[in-house]
């Protein structure tokens, strides 16, 4: 095996050699309270790309006789963009639309009551590439679509995936380290108990 003791930064007269990094084509996305709950493990199955979660922060002036400081305001959570491919079983196509149908009733002009009745939770995980061991995993936490677009049918298009991109808000995210954390352990709870179990069978997550 190589050394590569001799690579990294210089750090305090060592150096710090090479840490494997995250790739980012190794990652998976699971559903909760989507829609009507069917065809969930098709919907992660079909994930093509996914924007990770980002916060900005509202900085509140504080005047004073010849300065200004800064204090924290509210934060916000940016929305994130998820790309799914759309399968000949219209398994995506019906889970998004049982989604866009359930936030609302377009035909009978209804809406639902409550957040609880339209909004769902999603979890982004990083893994290792090995058995599908988490690095981490985003939870994020009252979700819904405030976009939904269908490409287009295009004759010269030469083959290309027909795809369903969804912007996803959502209340908030929650950064879980997985096991491969510094002291071997997994920090949080799972709060998606069970959610993968059937996940190779013919049953639906969720």
């Amino acid at each position: 095996m190589a050394d590569l003791s001799k690579f990294g930064i210089p750090l305090d007269g060592n150096k710090l050699g090479m840490l494997q990094p995250k790739l980012s084509y190794r990652f998976r996305i699971l559903f909760n309270n989507f829609g009507i709950n069917d065809n969930l493990r098709e919907l992660t199955a079909n994930v093509m790309s996914v924007t990770r979660p980002a916060v900005t922060y509202q900085e509140i002036p504080v005047h004073s006789y010849n300065s200004i400081a800064y204090a924290m305001g509210k934060h916000e959570w940016q929305p994130i963009d998820v790309i799914v491919r759309d399968d000949i079983t219209n398994a995506v196509t019906s889970a998004v639309s049982s989604q866009v149908q359930r936030q609302l009733n377009h035909f009978e002009q209804i809406g639902p009551v409550a957040g609880t009745n339209y909004k769902f939770s999603m979890q982004i995980h990083t893994l290792d590439g090995t058995n599908a061991e988490e690095l981490e995993s985003w939870q994020l936490d009252g979700c819904f679509l405030t976009n939904v677009v269908n490409n287009e049918f295009n004759y010269e298009s030469g083959g290309e995936f027909m795809r369903v991109q969804m912007t996803v808000r959502y209340d908030n995210a929650t950064l879980l380290s997985g096991p491969n954390d510094n002291d071997g352990t997994t920090v949080g709870g799972d709060p998606f108990p069970n959610i993968l179990d059937g996940f190779t069978g013919g049953t639906s997550i969720g």
